[in-house]
């Protein structure tokens, strides 16, 4: 997989790629988006040298992939989210029958209105499928996309940035070899473990007066 898309690095068809990839697994999250992002950074990685410490002259190019994730996760969860403001009754019900779902949005309710709530948005979006939770129950929920946007944007970029930068230092340390591609998986995977276990967390209680 390192070579092919390895071969796709000076090609604009990368960021298409992984630009698809990542807008669509907000309704597939099946899709390896992760997996293509550190890939494409390990093999631009090497492509610029940083696998043989030298100065690297292609960071444009590591720019332009984090962007093109960020902006394609942020379009996924805008898609998703008005997909399920406008649902009705049907989408209504499929979020009853699923637990996941009813327990974001009941821990959405008024979250995002606070500054400290959206940050469940950004840590959903580490977890796995926890974008699509996170999107569908504020939308369902009717979030004001003011609300939701920002945190939105927040996310995408700093799992966009995370994963870029997983693939680039992991080449610059290990090389641009499947080793430092398996320990980056590792990592990401491990983020996501981590923002998994957070968000089963219950809910702060305020505490009585």
């Amino acid at each position: 997989m390192l070579e092919s898309v390895g071969s796709l690095t000076g090609s604009p068809w990368i960021y298409v790629i992984v630009a698809v990839s990542v807008l669509c697994d907000v309704f597939l999250p099946v899709l390896p988006s992760g997996v293509l992002v550190i890939t494409a950074a390990t093999a631009a990685a090497a492509g610029t040298g940083a696998a043989t410490g030298e100065v690297p002259h292609g960071v444009p190019d590591l720019l332009a992939l984090t962007l093109s994730a960020a902006t394609a996760s942020v379009l996924g969860d805008l898609v998703a989210y008005r997909l399920a403001w406008r649902g009705g009754e049907r989408l209504d019900r499929a979020i009853a029958r699923s637990r996941r779902l009813s327990t974001a949005q009941e821990r959405l309710g008024g979250a995002l209105g606070r500054s400290s709530g959206g940050l469940l948005v950004i840590i959903a979006r580490f977890a796995p499928a926890g974008r699509s939770v996170v999107s569908f129950a504020a939308g369902t929920a009717h979030r004001r996309v003011r609300e939701f946007l920002p945190w939105s944007a927040l996310a995408g970029f700093a799992w966009a940035a995370y994963s870029v930068a997983l693939g680039y230092f992991g080449a610059h340390w290990l090389g641009a070899g499947w080793m430092s591609t398996l320990v980056s998986l590792l990592a990401l995977v491990g983020a996501g473990f981590l923002a998994a276990y957070v968000m089963r967390r219950p809910a702060p209680r305020a505490q009585e007066a």
